[in-house]
């Protein structure tokens, strides 16, 4: 496409992914009349950098036109973080489910942006076609369905919401706390089935209980809150020292925590070190008639060792809100084609199983929608790295609109020796108004506003920096 004046705006991006891939050509359009949402005030190194006093009007800076960006948002994502997509004019094409993977090939080749949330699996096949794709966004707390390192490897930015969902899963296993302890579940089956059964025995108020919480983080330190509010005295475990709200006590030891709490709860993320975190020694560690509840991830429970569990009356109850295999969308689907022990955990006694709904809020998922929403404008728009999970946290403050005729370099570079002299060899014939960079592991990111710069000057810039072979991704921002 032929270059237009240099009062337009383009992006030129070129990931390294193994294909010949056909890059869209380098265009240039006018700048967005759209206002881009603005970093959310939590993030406070956000929030400082861009900071301006009201008579400084930032200047939007653009990608390619705005039509031309295409996005692909899969699992039913927010209408709050649809609309933010929308009002910036990008194409967005949505999806109530996820895609079967050679599906999802084949959508992914030409998206520049795709949203997910737990269900789907960017996978390093999936993603070695996503020859446009310059970012994702995860509508979820957890990246762990993103093959995160090939992602960076080829300059594929991944965003999440790692607390917009903490109160509404906090909220829940309070709930669930207080439904163990009455059995509630079970009653409210029988009398469902017109059994009247009211009993007391094995019934208990949680006040005065202790509550044990595996994972202190954004979740548990809010449950934690919670349950004292309840009464509860409350006691945590984390393979870091972090300061305890109100009077919960930090244990040295998962062991020292199992042996004194009546209600245990994980909160932790899914790796290597959490598989299966509690099995058969720890339910023997935990005292006769204790609470389990799991609302983190399926893989952080032995599932079999937790049926002997309760079978052997160890446990007096367990709820659970993830599993180690989860169905790929609504339906009759929880069986033993999916998980082998699917039928012996359904026929426990006071058992809570819920499909993963700790974050299934109105209030979470407008959060969650929001929040990834603006990340992916920002990235899309200003290159700003601000809340990635795979690449340097890089940002520079914004242009002026009185900066007419500057524009923003991103290099996304492997992290090699000599880099620097080279590209600043190519950058140090304009002037740089400012730079930064920053590497995380093999990948780098640099960012650099240059001023006084045309259509010709713009071009140039971008074969130079596409000629390095330190290249991952070039992008252009007018």
């Amino acid at each position: 496409m032929a270059l237009e004046d240099a009062t337009s705006g383009i992006d030129i991006a070129s990931p390294t992914n193994g294909l010949s891939s056909q890059r869209p050509s380098m265009s240039l359009s006018k700048s967005p009349s759209a206002p881009y949402p603005r970093s959310p005030a939590s993030k406070d190194a956000s929030r400082w950098q861009r900071g301006t006093t009201a008579a400084t009007a930032a200047k939007p800076l653009k990608p390619f036109a705005t039509e031309d960006i295409r996005i692909l948002l899969l699992e039913n994502v927010n209408q709050t973080g649809r609309d933010i997509l929308a009002a910036q004019g990008y194409q967005v094409d949505f999806l109530k489910t996820s895609l079967p993977e050679d599906e999802l090939v084949k959508r992914i080749r030409d998206v520049h942006v795709i949203g997910i949330r737990s269900k789907t699996q960017l996978t390093a096949r999936v993603l070695r076609e996503a020859r446009n794709l310059i970012v994702i966004g995860c509508f979820c707390i957890g990246t762990n369905q993103v093959d995160t390192q090939y992602a960076a490897k080829h300059g594929i930015a991944v965003f999440n919401s790692p607390f917009s969902n903490s109160r509404s899963v906090a909220e829940l296993v309070i709930g669930e706390v207080i439904a163990l302890a009455r059995q509630l579940g079970d009653r409210s089956n029988e009398l469902h089935k017109g059994t009247w059964n009211k009993v007391s025995t094995g019934c208990w108020e949680i006040r005065g209980k202790t509550l044990g919480i595996i994972g202190y983080g954004h979740i548990g330190s809010q449950l934690s809150v919670l349950a004292e509010a309840m009464g509860m005295t409350v006691v945590f475990y984390d393979v870091v020292n972090l300061m305890a709200l109100g009077t919960a006590k930090q244990v040295p030891t998962l062991e020292t925590l199992l042996g004194v709490t009546d209600f245990v709860t994980c909160h932790v993320p899914e790796l290597p070190e959490t598989h299966h975190m509690i099995g058969q020694v720890q339910f023997e560690q935990m005292k006769h008639g204790s609470y389990l509840i799991n609302a983190s991830r399926g893989s952080v429970i032995d599932i079999p060792a937790l049926i002997d569990a309760m079978r052997a009356g160890k446990l007096a109850g367990a709820a659970l809100d993830v599993y180690p295999a989860e169905p790929g969308g609504n339906g009759d689907y929880f069986t033993t084609d999916l998980n082998l022990w699917a039928e012996d955990l359904r026929s426990l006694k006071n058992i809570i199983l819920t499909p993963h709904i700790g974050g299934s809020t109105e209030e979470a998922q407008s959060a969650i929608g929001i929040e990834v929403s603006e990340a992916l404008v920002r990235y899309v728009n200003e290159g700003c790295t601000l809340g990635a999970v795979n690449m340097p946290e890089v940002n520079l403050r914004f242009l002026t609109m009185e900066e007419e005729n500057h524009v923003r370099v991103i290099y996304i570079h492997h992290n090699v020796p000599g880099v620097l002299r080279k590209v600043n060899e190519i950058l140090g014939d304009h002037n740089v108004d400012k730079q930064t960079t920053d590497s995380r592991g093999d990948v780098a990111y640099l960012m650099a506003d240059i001023s006084d710069v045309n259509a010709s000057v713009i071009k140039d810039l971008y074969q130079r920096l596409e000629s390095l072979s330190s290249r991952i991704m070039t992008r252009v921002l007018y």
